[in-house]
């Protein structure tokens, strides 16, 4: 429920650090999202804005390298809650808490948000959530519904703003992508289709590699990263091929290739469009200055 129309966001430091807390809001709106690192909570539990009712995330990293995690959550006791959690959970690094700068979210609209987040958050599948079971939707009245899918909206500008794009997945469906977006690394047990993105390279759900790896790839991240993938789920085994349950999000087109591959690569070399263009002549060599 976003859309590309202009927008103006600001970002306040309440200490002057950019890498302390920070609260963004769109100026035209009334939602604002805090980011906060744990080792400021105590800080952020003496602010105004702990004394409210709240939907937040915790952040944090994957131990194994994958997909990083999040837990949903909502209360009307942000200070308790967030002293209990960091007692109590330990994989999170940073919380992110969505407030209204009014101070008029009620339970009503904190219950509904959390089921509608962790619904969009399952479906973008970017990071592995720690809530469980997600319940049932809440009965909520159609006019605060309402309410609820436009603060979802802010909620969800503001948080990939702040580097958690938590409700966007890492590629467009395939029936929006032109045939020139696409591309292809193929060769003997290999079949990989991808996109080039503003973050980085997807291999997308159903390309396949070889099982087996080359010693060009031995002790380099590409071989770390094969490991990892097969330990989330993210790719299975099947025979002597390597196929991938998922999309995901690499960091370079050359890793990318790397992995399905087995062996080392420069994918703007080995990602082809189907008319055989390589990556490189589409999107670094065709680059013109108007």
């Amino acid at each position: 429920m976003t859309n590309d129309t202009p927008k103006t966001i600001q970002i306040f430091l309440p200490h002057g650090d950019p890498r302390g807390i920070r609260v963004a809001e769109i100026t035209t709106r009334i939602v604002q999202v805090i980011e906060v690192p744990r080792s400021l909570l105590p800080e952020f539990l003496k602010m105004p804005e702990s004394d409210q009712v709240a939907l937040y995330f915790l952040f944090g990293e994957a131990e194994d390298g994958a997909d990083p995690k999040v837990y949903i959550g909502q209360t009307g006791d942000l200070r308790a809650r967030l002293a209990k959690h960091n007692k109590e959970k330990e994989f999170w690094e940073r919380a992110l808490i969505l407030i209204s700068r009014t101070n008029s979210l009620t339970q009503t609209h904190a219950l509904f948000l959390e089921w509608c987040c962790l619904q969009a958050a399952r479906k973008a599948a970017r990071y592995r959530d720690e809530n469980g079971n997600s319940g049932s939707k809440p009965h909520t009245p159609a006019p605060l519904e309402a309410d609820c899918r436009e603060i979802y909206a802010t909620g969800h500008t503001l948080l990939a703003t702040l580097g958690y794009p938590i409700f966007t997945p890492v590629a467009k469906p395939l029936s929006a992508t032109p045939p020139d977006e696409l591309f292809y690394c193929r060769s003997a047990g290999v079949d990989g289709r991808g996109m080039y993105t503003e973050e980085g390279f997807v291999v997308l759900k159903g390309s396949f590699g070889q099982r087996a790896h080359g010693r060009s790839i031995v002790g380099m991240p590409a071989e770390r990263q094969r490991q990892r993938l097969l330990e989330s789920g993210t790719m299975q085994i099947e025979g002597e091929t390597m196929t991938f349950e998922r999309d995901h999000l690499f960091n370079s087109p050359s890793l990318a290739a790397a992995v399905i591959l087995g062996r080392s690569s420069n994918g703007w070399i080995e990602w082809e469009t189907k008319d055989g263009q390589t990556l490189d002549a589409v999107k670094r060599q065709n680059t013109r200055i108007a």
